[in-house]
């Protein structure tokens, strides 16, 4: 018998139970779609935060506190020992080669009138912080270095800010109320989106030094360093650490390019994919032991159809091939339906969230699928291929 001819058995023998086929296949149909699912909202999470800090600047430099996988204090936690000084020490060493501003941010609750923003992201920054990093003014203008040392209190906003304080009414020249002390709106940032979980939206930018008098905050979040040449960046970098060692030890601080922190997002959103991805074939193979557990039934019910088909001729090998391709168009449908509802789920959720659906994760399920198909229907398949076919022609 030939293998078309055993695979139109097995195609029959599926289509005869149809409700049970389905049963079969509906974890690996579920195995399938959460594999596509999970790392397509992995992967789009990468492209998305990827996307977000290329538009930062091309040749943009961060230095946060503590060293990035460095040691430790005691209690867990990384001292901040960054301040003003050292952004300044930067700024005056590094001048012809790069812009250096400083920056400090906490949350607070905005108020107009009656109207309020809460767990708005207020950055304390430099007058400079446009020129370090790529934002654009949509309507008024970013305050003035003048502005910044008088401590005066004038704001820039963000979008989301403009709509949840000021709705259809202008909002430049309007004072908001920022925790507590009045700061007149004198310019709103053109949409950023938000990265690491900060909506730069919902946020405001008002003068570094007047956010440190507010709050009395002395440790920096940030220093962003923008080269002036994309091929001076390793050597900027180079030069920003060995001023920072002056004051600083390795693990109090961390002077990364976006390269470096773009491949540090690769790492984990790596690790996350291949964590989450792993998760979820779990239930693959579970619709694998669902395809033996029926298969072997199927075996069982079927055996005297394989004592006639034995006594008519076929050989043990016809029989083992029909259930094994019947186990693996089970599990191949199932694989199937799971890529069809994947793709359609994750472009649903793209609607509101970035997805992305790679070609390699289609495959690797469908592959995964159909190997699960192979390894739980070989048991059945021998187990069919070695009745005897007197003993089977006398089952009832």
């Amino acid at each position: 018998m030939d293998i078309a001819q055993t695979a139109s058995l097995a195609l029959t023998a599926i289509l005869a139970n149809k409700l049970r086929s389905f049963l079969t296949i509906l974890g690996i149909v579920i195995g399938v779609m959460s594999v596509i699912l999970l790392i397509s909202l992995v992967t789009g999470l990468q492209t998305y935060i990827t996307k977000q800090i290329q538009g930062l600047g091309a040749n943009l430099l961060f230095v946060i506190p503590g060293r990035i996988g460095g040691a430790r204090s005691p209690g867990g936690v990384q001292a901040n020992r960054l301040i003003y000084q050292d952004a300044v020490n930067l700024k005056t060493k590094l001048s012809a080669e790069a812009e250096v501003s400083a920056a400090i941010q906490r949350n607070a609750t905005l108020k107009n009138g009656s109207k309020i923003d809460r767990g708005v992201a207020i950055f304390g920054v430099e007058a400079n912080y446009p020129k370090v990093i790529s934002i654009k003014i949509t309507g008024g203008r970013f305050f003035r270095e003048s502005e910044q040392e008088s401590t005066k209190k004038v704001a820039v906003i963000g979008p989301t800010v403009k709509t949840n304080l000021f709705v259809d009414t202008e909002a430049l020249g309007k004072q908001i109320d920022v925790a507590g002390l009045k700061y007149t709106v004198i310019g709103v940032i053109e949409s950023r989106g938000s990265v690491f979980g900060i909506d730069f939206d919902n946020s405001i930018y008002i003068p570094f030094s007047t956010a440190q008098k507010q709050f009395g905050i002395d440790r920096l979040n940030t220093i962003y360093i923008s080269a002036k040449d994309s091929e001076t960046v390793v050597e900027v970098q180079k030069k920003a650490i060995q001023l920072l060692k002056k004051r600083l030890s390795d693990d109090e601080f961390t002077v990364q390019t976006q390269q470096q922190t773009l491949s540090t997002i690769s790492q984990i959103t790596s690790v996350l994919t291949l964590a989450l991805g792993g998760i979820a074939a779990i239930s693959l193979i579970v619709g694998g032991i669902g395809i033996m557990n029926i298969m072997l039934v199927s075996v069982t019910e079927r055996t005297r159809e394989i004592g006639l088909r034995k006594a008519l001729g076929a050989k043990p090998k016809d029989i083992r091939n029909q259930f094994l391709i019947e186990a693996v168009t089970l599990s191949s449908l199932g694989g199937l339906i799971g890529i069809i509802l994947g793709i359609g789920i994750a472009f649903v959720i793209g609607r509101f969230f970035t997805t992305a659906v790679p070609l390699w994760s289609i495959a690797l399920s469908f592959g995964f699928s159909m190997l699960v198909g192979v390894v739980f229907g070989v048991a059945p398949a021998i187990r069919a291929a070695k009745l005897d076919p007197i003993t089977a022609l006398r089952y009832e």
